[in-house]
């Protein structure tokens, strides 16, 4: 199992070989240590948990801080698990590091979008606005809530306003361009989600393209 936790750090562009602009987010994974194993026998599915990032014990509460001396690993700010179908090879107290990947991997990066608040439905959705003249009454409402006899309700699933964002949020396929052992960096070709200094979940692809 190739996976690690990452702090994006930003975007920027570098040259290739060839001397083309790649556009590409850095981002600051591990060292992560391996909090804890789970398995078929004890859970009932095979995982492996991850830690990012110290903290201070007094920030912790008590059932968080037997975890960890559970484990005899020091205090860790981000706790995150990653399922795998064997964890033969792993052991609690591992550490797992950058150099885990290699330029030229294909990797998932799950985080959480960015917040944009309340929105209307033309943002949210993407959905058109209506006449603008100033007796339409109807510029950008969300549309018709439906009929007022039969079935005298609002079907489930129409696209309405509301809170749009911070959801988890899934790119797939992306290369790895870089790898720094030392800065503990990566680098990866294009975007993904979430805001600057936002945890991200990086592990080998599971429909990489060729």
């Amino acid at each position: 199992m190739k996976a690690i936790i990452g702090k994006k750090v930003g975007m920027t562009q570098i040259f290739d070989e060839k001397g083309l602009v790649v556009p590409v987010t850095v981002i600051e994974a591990g060292p992560c240590n391996v909090v804890q194993v789970k398995t078929t026998e004890t859970d009932g599915y095979n995982a492996v948990q991850l830690g990012f990032g110290e903290v201070k014990e007094h920030k912790l509460n008590k059932p968080e801080m037997g975890h960890f001396k559970k484990a005899s690993v020091t205090t860790q700010k981000h706790l995150r698990e990653f399922r795998t179908e064997d964890t033969a090879d792993i052991k609690v107290g591992d550490v797992v590091k950058v150099d885990t990947f290699a330029a030229g991997d294909v990797v998932d990066i799950q985080g959480t979008s960015k917040g944009h608040g309340f929105q209307g439905v033309i943002k949210r959705h993407g959905q058109s606005r209506g006449p603008m003249g100033h007796g339409s009454m109807y510029h950008r409402r969300p549309g018709s809530m439906g009929s007022t006899s039969t079935p005298g309700r609002v079907f489930k699933g129409k696209n309405l306003p509301g809170h749009m964002g911070v959801e988890t949020v899934t790119i797939q396929n992306l290369k790895v361009v870089a790898v720094d052992l030392d800065k503990n960096v990566i680098l990866v070709k294009g975007s993904v989600p979430g805001n600057k200094g936002s945890i991200l979940k990086i592990r080998n692809s599971v429909k990489a393209i060729n």
